[in-house]
């Protein structure tokens, strides 16, 4: 290693896979901790949230997202395939079918991930809690929405500020073979792309039995708030809080039943199908390459498990469905990036503390997979003496890291990859779909064009792992 000193990632996330892999990509040394264990060797120890004590571990969802390109999180993989990412590398590799999203079979995905860090020469992982914010070096902060609470305490007081927080859920999975399959039907919206998606049709009786027995159910107790104090994350709330604003505001939400239809019905251009139209649908997602296990689209929730399994078994097909995972709610907590920040990931008052993930403010898979990117490359050009990188602010990525960092601190909030947080195109364009074209076009040119100055002072001579 040429007595090179090992930059150091604190968490075993996308955002810190990503980051250790760049490190170590560029022949540096990386020291990758992750508090999470379930070996003999040492005390287990897992996150209110996690399962396993894998690398990149999906915790709410097997999907990164729409994978097509004129849509923001599309753009996202588009740019990070461009930059050599590891995380979208092995997403392409375990993708599951899921429509017009990009799904991975989760387990295997992080399984893969673990082991390709873990053989990496330059890579050394190490099990355990780190409890204090490291002070020497170069470090990278990607502990995630969970980061334990003695870490969240140093940081706490390194910084002088208190965290911002709110809750997210995971939805439940079940077993396949348990769904009846003469009630829930194969499609996508529209017949667009492959079939991916298993659909639970309800009719307006059985929506309404639905609704009030959500509106009604026996919801676990949250720790750290009360419950009718608990701020929730809007793009990632319980069904049944969205079930209480209203009869019918999970129609317009994830049981919208727009172009959605039962083939062995028979043509659903034909007039006589508006009969066998659904009230609601209930869509169910593949988690494994094999179909054995589903997830319930956007059935986040924090009801108590055994209300779970009485609730969502109302659903049409549902009726008899084993339960392999139940659905789970855990505090997410995220730095007030705006005024902690530059748009390096650099932390203003240490430079050599980099922060990446949901951490620092950003929303969603693909964007804490691009931060981690970005740290990990920053923290190798600290180590070669170079100056840090920011992204071009037309690319998503580099418009995500630009806003985290100069938004309003007083109402700065999660954010996930959109096109409004993308500087506005010289001429106006009114047609939604071909402006997010031209965003993408000038997103990918530009990138290229960043891309064409080497980024490191030398290129990996890493083996093909």
């Amino acid at each position: 290693m040429d007595n090179k000193q090992p930059i150091q990632v604190i968490g075993g996330g996308l955002a810190g896979t990503e980051a250790a892999w760049q490190i170590a990509q560029a022949g540096w040394p990386v020291i990758l901790h992750e508090m999470r264990s379930t070996g003999e060797e040492q005390s287990q120890q897992l996150s209110p949230a996690h399962h396993t004590d894998h690398l990149a571990e999906l915790v709410c969802s097997n999907s990164f997202g729409a994978q097509g390109s004129d849509r923001a999180a599309g753009l996202l993989h588009t740019e990070l395939r461009q930059l050599g990412s590891i995380i979208l590398r092995k997403a392409d590799e375990h993708q599951v079918s899921a429509g017009g999203a990009l799904a991975v079979d989760r387990g295997v995905f992080s399984r893969d991930l673990t082991e390709t860090l873990a053989q990496h020469p330059c890579v050394d992982l190490r099990r355990g809690e780190i409890q204090a914010l490291l002070t020497e070096g170069i470090v990278v902060l990607a502990t995630g929405p969970l980061t334990s609470a003695a870490l969240t305490e140093s940081l706490r007081q390194f910084t002088g500020q208190d965290y911002l927080s709110f809750f997210d859920a995971a939805s439940p999975i079940v077993v396949g073979e348990s769904i009846d399959r003469e009630v829930a039907f194969l499609a996508s919206r529209y017949d667009r792309g492959e079939a991916a998606y298993l659909n639970c049709p309800m009719n307006r009786e059985q929506y309404l039995a639905f609704w009030q027995a959500l509106c009604t159910a026996e919801q676990a107790v949250l720790k750290d708030f009360e419950q009718d104090t608990a701020k929730f994350f809007e793009g990632c709330l319980p069904i049944e809080e969205l079930a209480r604003r209203g009869e019918e505001t999970m129609r317009y939400g994830p049981l919208k039943p727009v172009g959605l239809f039962d083939a062995r019905k028979g043509d659903f251009r034909a007039p006589e199908s508006q009969q066998y139209r659904p009230y609601a649908v209930v869509q169910l997602r593949q988690e494994d390459k094999a179909g054995k296990l589903w997830n319930l689209v956007g059935f986040q929730t924090n009801l108590r498990w055994g209300e779970q399994k009485r609730v969502f078994q109302m659903i049409p097909g549902l009726e008899t469905a084993e339960f392999v995972r139940m659905g789970v709610m855990h505090r997410n907590t995220f730095i007030n990036a705006p005024e902690l920040l530059h748009p390096t990931l650099q932390f203003k008052q240490r430079p050599t503390l980099l922060a990446a993930g949901q951490l620092i403010g950003t929303e969603g898979y693909t964007a804490a997979t691009a931060g981690g990117w970005l740290a990990g490359t920053n923290a190798v050009r600290l180590a070669q003496g170079l100056e840090p990188l920011v992204l071009p602010p037309t690319t998503m990525s580099g418009a995500l890291f630009e806003f985290i960092s100069s938004a309003i601190p007083k109402h700065f909030q999660p954010m996930p990859p959109n096109f409004g947080i993308i500087p506005d195109l010289p001429q106006r364009i009114r047609n939604k779909r071909e402006r997010y074209g031209v965003y993408r076009d000038r997103a990918l040119a530009d990138l290229t064009a960043w891309m064409t100055r080497p980024l490191l002072l030398s290129a990996s001579s890493q083996p093909n792992l």
